[in-house]
């Protein structure tokens, strides 16, 4: 879990983690996720401020494309999103014609939908409600438990606290606190 103020570094953080951006200082090691970018990207899932979802396809279309595209069996992957997030009838309707909370549901198996290694969050409780926010909680604690890397950036001290296991306080980019 990764806290701060507006303008801490949070969602860069995310951005250098996830290959879209060039840290101005130092280096991220992936690890065992891949040496190369094309690599690390291949084993990541990322939930950011927008869905990443198509506006105009359904949920539905939204992750069977995401299934097709990682080489997964398409109607397993969305069988198993559907029962994961709850996923009703409105997931046949249009993106564009969704809540706040149905588009983060989409987006979360969107993004999980291969079983990624390194699963980026940014903001993923911003807009649920109560029981939305638990179920990104026990999204977060499932992957976790399952082995990926989950890195969350969030204002919400409560749900860090509740949901994540390490917590870093960042402020103008420097790490203020960990523990």
């Amino acid at each position: 879990m990764v806290l701060g103020p507006n303008g801490s570094g949070k969602s860069t953080l995310l951005s250098i983690v996830g290959t879209l951006a060039r840290p101005s200082s130092g280096s991220v090691s992936h690890g065992a996720l891949g040496h190369t970018r094309d690599e690390v990207r291949a084993t990541l899932g990322w939930v950011g401020h927008e869905s990443l979802c198509y506006a105009d396809l359904s949920g539905r279309e939204n992750i069977e494309l995401a299934a097709k595209l990682h080489g997964v069996d398409i109607a397993e992957a969305f069988e198993a999103a559907r029962q994961r997030f709850d996923l009703g009838s409105f997931v046949e309707r249009p993106l564009r014609t969704y809540s706040r909370g149905q588009r983060q549901r989409v987006a979360l198996a969107r993004a999980l939908v291969h079983r990624p290694l390194l699963v980026l969050l940014d903001e993923p409780t911003t807009g649920l409600d109560a029981a939305g926010v638990a179920r990104v909680r026990e999204v977060v604690r499932d992957e976790s438990a399952r082995g990926a890397v989950v890195l969350v950036v969030t204002h919400d001290e409560g749900f860090a606290r509740d949901a994540g296991d390490v917590r870093i306080t960042l402020d103008r980019g420097r790490i203020l606190k960990a523990g």
